[in-house]
């Protein structure tokens, strides 16, 4: 299918236009890598703890992050999570800790947090406990010390307040997801004296900790180094294909293309502050690949017109092959990157990392094979050609497979 017939784009006249273009958003990406936002790492590098934490009704940032700092948490990160109407942020703590206490101590600092700053304040409710935030464990030593049954501390006594604890977290979690409406809706959930118990005993904060998640310092390090590794792995690995398949050249101008394209993408989410996972940099692997496809495209018909057209000025015959796989590039370009686009507009919270830094990398994928390889091909030639050496590029030797 040819979306273009016979094009006669000059685009090897417009590199200077391409270079300013390449300048102005690598530097603004370094300059806010090394001096502005620096290079935003999620708790998955950095270590820490993360809290999914929902709300009975649609949460304040600001006064969560008030909350936070006056309760002395170091530079929380607090985001909104899932879709609008779960009233659901996720809290990050930078503190990182790696015992088998952690999760338990990560929930109660949060719960701890939010019910003394962030909940509505009430004397009448110290000393009682919080329903939305009970675990079975707390709810069932409640029960078993408040005795609604008078049942001593018997036998009959653990296996009746197990099943009321069952009966009310099952309630609060598996149809209410974590928030419990008002005590009078365990009329009927509970027997009558343990509601009673309840309503004298216990209250609602409003809102419930689903869950916490940990990663220590020095997990955190080993996978950003590992992370690290991956991506110049796979440029060299890239760099060597091409070398074998081409020549050094053309994996030179590809490589340094994919580099380009990992920078500005990551440059992108430095100046929207925005962190970087291992989500993120499975995006930056994936779009690695997809420009270097794209661009041994480019460079394979470069290839095929230099064996059938060998006079033909370098500059002519490169305009020429991108011109003649601009339709295959515009198709497979853009049904891909409308899918991504979907993606990072109705994906919600939870991949909008992922889809956004592919979202960035197609488009800068793209423009680089067209752009920045291509170009570098040509000015490696002429840079050859002052210097009195002879042609470079392959032109009538078949490809070594």
């Amino acid at each position: 299918m040819e979306l273009f017939h016979n094009p006669r784009i000059d685009w090897l006249g417009k590199k200077w236009y391409f270079l300013g273009f390449s300048l102005i958003f690598s530097i603004s990406g370094l300059l806010s890598i090394f001096f502005w936002h620096h290079l935003p790492l999620d708790v998955d590098f950095k270590g820490g703890t993360v809290v999914r934490v929902k709300f009975a009704e649609k949460p304040n940032i600001d006064r969560i992050r008030d909350a936070a700092n006056r309760a002395g948490l170091r530079d929380p990160r607090i985001t909104t999570y899932g879709p609008a109407d779960h009233d659901e942020v996720l809290i990050t703590l930078s503190r990182s800790a790696t015992s088998e206490n952690a999760i338990d101590q990560g929930r109660a600092t949060i719960v701890r947090t939010l019910d003394l700053n962030y909940a509505p304040a009430n004397a009448a409710n110290q000393g009682k406990i919080d329903l939305d935030n009970a675990t079975h464990e707390s709810l069932l030593a409640w029960l078993e010390q408040q005795d609604p049954e008078h049942l001593g501390a018997t036998t009959a006594a653990e296996t009746l307040y197990t099943a009321q604890s069952d009966a009310i977290l099952h309630f609060r979690d598996g149809e209410h997801s974590g928030i419990i409406p008002s005590i009078s809706d365990l009329s009927g959930i509970v027997d009558p004296a343990v509601l009673n118990a309840l309503r004298q005993g216990s209250y609602l904060s409003g809102f419930s900790v689903r869950s916490v998640e940990i990663v220590g310092a020095e997990v955190g390090k080993q996978l950003q180094h590992q992370a690290e590794l991956a991506t110049l792995y796979s440029l060299a690995g890239m760099l060597v294909y091409l070398w074998f398949r081409f020549e050094l050249i053309y994996g030179v101008a590809a490589v340094v293309a994919c580099f380009h394209d990992t920078l500005i993408t990551v440059g992108a989410f430095s100046l929207r502050d925005q962190e970087i996972s291992l989500t993120v940099i499975a995006a930056i692997l994936t779009l690695i690949g997809y420009s270097m496809n794209d661009t041994i495209v480019v460079f394979d018909r470069i290839r095929e017109n230099l064996r059938l057209s060998r006079r033909e000025p370098l500059p002519d015959l490169v305009n020429r092959s991108i011109n003649q796989t601009l339709s295959r590039t515009v198709l497979t370009s853009g049904l891909t990157f409308l899918t991504v686009l979907s993606l990072f507009v109705f994906g919600g919270q939870v991949l909008h990392p992922f889809s956004f830094a592919l979202v960035v990398g197609i488009l800068i994928g793209t423009y680089s094979s067209i752009a920045v390889a291509a170009p570098m091909l040509v000015a490696y030639q002429e840079w050859r050609s002052r210097r009195g050496r002879g042609a470079a590029l392959p032109a009538s030797r078949k490809a070594r497979v």
